[in-house]
């Protein structure tokens, strides 16, 4: 009788597992509403969100030869995040470099200026997003579930995704064992680093005390992973920026008129990241004083462009690749 009993729940337990990946929010259900197969490679998705209110769009990249089940990578865009594809597919040609490797690849689209987190409060600008819980709750397991996820995960973000990618590491630490922020400004404690943010939130027309409330309030600092950098050991690390020193690939890179002059956009490049250089020394320093291991991918040279973003991801996939 025991062993009819055990084998009862054994096979609830594996129905329950091998069924379409959903998760409960508020009693309601995350699943995807739609697929669309652009190419060999590439999916878009449309996935009926309980905590984001409505369908999110994300574009899923798999490899050219894949074998077996495969871990997952998810890529979060900067502060000007498309709305209609990650701009990791449109300009950092995440697409080509992924092609060969047997990863998922993940790629939101819509988070502009939202730092991928639960927001507080709604804001007039920005609504109230809960890209958290979408992230790290509602969206492995239907990945996993639709595209033969191991449940291994990383993340690696850029700007503004390089702080959410280890606010999402730190919130929620058995999902990934990789993070990687490019250009990104990871603490967000003190005046300078709070500013940052919400200088980068107001870019986009938003309120940062919608998001995580006055300055100095204990949500903040629970977002901030240098203030809990436990959470971060044992994980395979990496962090990149450039000094905001201009050089040749400033002078090639693709450059949109209606931007500006190019002069214009290459010193509003440099400036960007010289403070995007300064806070992510200030990280890698904070993790070196407590014994937490990193890679650097320091950079003598380079300004806030995806002509160096896209050469930072191969120079992070070593350490980020580690534990997939």
């Amino acid at each position: 009788m025991l062993n009819r009993w055990l084998a009862v729940c054994a096979a609830v337990a594996i129905g329950v597992l091998a069924s379409p990946a959903v998760v409960h929010a508020d009693n309601k259900v995350a699943q995807i509403s739609k697929t669309t197969k652009l190419s060999p490679l590439r999916t878009d998705i449309w996935v009926k969100s309980p905590s984001m209110g409505g369908k999110v769009k994300v574009s899923v990249l798999t490899p050219q030869n894949s074998s077996g089940p495969r871990s997952t990578v998810y890529l979060l865009d900067g502060a000007d995040a498309g709305e209609d594809v990650s701009d990791w597919i449109t300009k950092g040609r995440a697409g080509k470099f992924f092609a060969d490797k047997n990863v998922n690849v993940v790629l939101p689209t819509g988070g502009a200026g939202s730092f991928y987190t639960n927001w507080q409060q709604r804001d007039a600008a920005m609504g109230k997003p809960q890209w958290e819980t979408f992230l790290a709750k509602e969206l492995p397991p239907l990945i996993d579930d639709r595209f033969d996820g191991t449940g291994r995960n990383a993340v690696i973000g850029l700007s503004m995704g390089g702080q959410s990618a280890f606010t999402l590491a730190v919130r929620h630490p058995s999902l990934y064992s990789g993070i990687a922020s490019l250009s990104g400004c990871p603490p967000v404690s003190g005046p300078v680093n709070e500013s940052y943010v919400r200088t980068t939130v107001a870019k986009s027309g938003g309120d940062a005390t919608n998001m995580w409330g006055p300055f100095g309030s204990a949500t903040w600092d629970a977002h901030d992973p240098s203030r809990h950098l436990d959470k971060l050991r044992g994980k395979d690390i990496f962090i990149a920026a450039g000094s905001g020193a201009v050089g040749p690939l400033d002078l090639t890179a693709p450059h949109d008129p209606a931007d500006g002059p190019r002069s214009a956009v290459t010193a509003a490049g440099s400036a960007l990241e010289i403070g995007a250089w300064r806070c992510s020394l200030e990280f890698a320093a904070t993790l070196r004083a407590n014994n937490v291991p990193f890679t650097d991918g320091f950079r003598l040279i380079g300004t806030h462009n995806w002509v160096y973003w896209e050469r930072d991801l191969p120079e992070a996939w070593p350490t980020i690749s580690r534990g997939l």
